[in-house]
This record gives structure tokens, sequence and C-alpha cells, in this order.
């Protein structure tokens, strides 16, 4: 018996339906050749990112490996020697985009001669944000919410990084740069800070997160390992440790660092 062609039937002949795949979202942070030199120093050397929106991603490595230099100047906060920095598809630097943007520092950016609530007020001022319930709500989330008017000479080191990451966090940013935030902080309170990193991200946010504590990069969505100015490595802790045949992120990092150490020198 023959089967019927489907396609010869006399009816009208179906019009295919294009699939359409879902857009995809432009990266929330991109570099492109991204280079500082500081004289013959190349603290970063020839970045190139592009980072979807709506993650965390873990910028990891010892210290002077470019953490640092390299959030300055997706920020805009440090001219790049060449290439390119967008932060929500807007080259950086630009003024306007920062209303966008959160950065903690490694330093408290804070005033020490004003309160807590003084600090607070003042930053949120800056970015418009005036409801008071929301400037608590951040406060009771770094556990100040008490301290009021405490001026901010008089808290302790820890307290002080809690109200820097306070003052970076009150206008809710679309994309935060994280430089080393839980530096000082108990193991508890640096719990609590990374289910607020998440409950951010899931919201929406993209989280820039920078440490030098491997025992951190799990909570990372996505990790990049960074040393001497280069990406050493990028992808999820599962892959990076996958490919760096080892369980230990640690020691996939030390081995990320040898391989490129040793093309670097068969290049010369």
């Amino acid at each position: 018996m023959t089967l019927a062609n489907p396609s010869s039937s006399s009816g009208p002949a179906a019009t295919p339906t294009a699939s359409t795949a879902p857009p995809v979202a432009p990266p929330a942070v991109e570099a492109k050749a991204l280079r500082k030199d500081f004289g013959p120093i190349h603290a970063v050397d020839g970045i190139d990112l592009a980072l979807p929106p709506g993650r965390i991603y873990g910028l990891l490595g010892p210290n002077g490996s470019g953490k640092t230099t390299l959030i300055r100047l997706l920020t805009g906060l440090a001219s790049a020697t060449s290439g390119e920095a967008r932060v929500l598809g807007v080259a950086m630097p630009s003024r306007e985009n920062l209303a966008r943007i959160g950065y903690m520092t490694q330093a408290d950016g804070i005033y020490p001669e004003l309160s807590v609530w003084e600090n607070l007020r003042f930053f949120a001022a800056l970015y418009g944000q005036t409801d008071r319930a929301e400037m608590i709500g951040i406060l009771k989330l770094v556990e100040l919410d008490e301290r009021l008017n405490t001026p901010a000479l008089n808290l302790s080191g820890g307290m002080r990084r809690r109200l820097s990451m306070a003052c970076a966090l009150v206008h809710k940013p679309a994309v935060i740069f994280l430089d080393e935030p839980t530096v000082g902080v108990d193991p508890a309170l640096r719990v609590q800070f990374w289910e607020h990193f998440h409950r951010l991200s899931a919201d929406g946010a993209t989280l820039l997160v920078s440490s030098h504590v491997m025992d951190e990069a799990d909570r990372c969505d996505e990790l990049l390992f960074i040393r001497d100015g280069h990406v050493l490595a990028q992808g999820s802790p599962a892959e990076l440790r996958e490919r760096g045949g080892t369980d230990n992120l640690e020691a996939a990092f030390l081995k990320f660092s040898a391989q490129t150490a040793e093309g670097q020198e068969s290049a010369r």
C-alpha cells in the first residue's frame, strides 16, 4: 500500500511557520580591547568582555592582578589607554549613565563626620531617591538601622564597610560593581549579603563582584579569572573545574595561570 504525500493533497498548501527565537538581551557590561597602562605596567592588557544582564559575575584574582583597575575603567572613573568600555549599551565615561550604576570601592566611600543616616541620605539624594522606607530597608540589610545618628568615624571598620555597601545600593542600580565587598564583614553577615546579591540578580540586576577569596566563587553564576591584566578563563564554577581537571577552583586558577604563562613564553 502506498502512503499519500500530504504535500500533494488538493487542499491549500500549509504555510510554514518560522520559529521565532527569544530575543537576546544585549550585554549589560562590555569591554573591547580595553587597556590601561601605567608607564611600563599593563594593568589591564587588552581585555574583551560581553556580560549578559541578570547574573552575578565573580572577578577573581590575586592582589595586583588588575581587578580594581578594570572596574574603574568599566565605571568610567579611569580613562583607558585604548579600547572601549560600555555599560547598558552606553560608552563610558558617561555622567548620565552613572545614575544606573552602583559602585562600592575597596576604600570606604563615606564621609566620616556625617552620621550613618546623613551619609545614606546624601548618596540617595544624588540619585533622586527620597523614599525613607527604602532607605531604612537598606540599612536593615546591613544591620545599621539602629545606628542612624552614629557618626561614621565612630563605627568599627566592618560597620563602615556595611555603610559603604548601603550607599552603593540605595538607588537600586541596574548594574552593580562591588570591589572586595565582604572584606572585614563577619561570616553571618557575609551570608546575608550574598543572599541579597542573589535577590538583586533575580530582579534583573547585573553584579560584578571582585574578590581574591576563592571560597566565594561558588556563590557566583559565572567567574572570570584574572591575572596580570588578562582574563585567564571564564565560565561557571563547574565549567572551570572541569576544564581545569580538578575539584578545587584555586588549583584550576593556578593551572590556567601556568598555561597562560607557557603560551606567552612560547610566543616570544
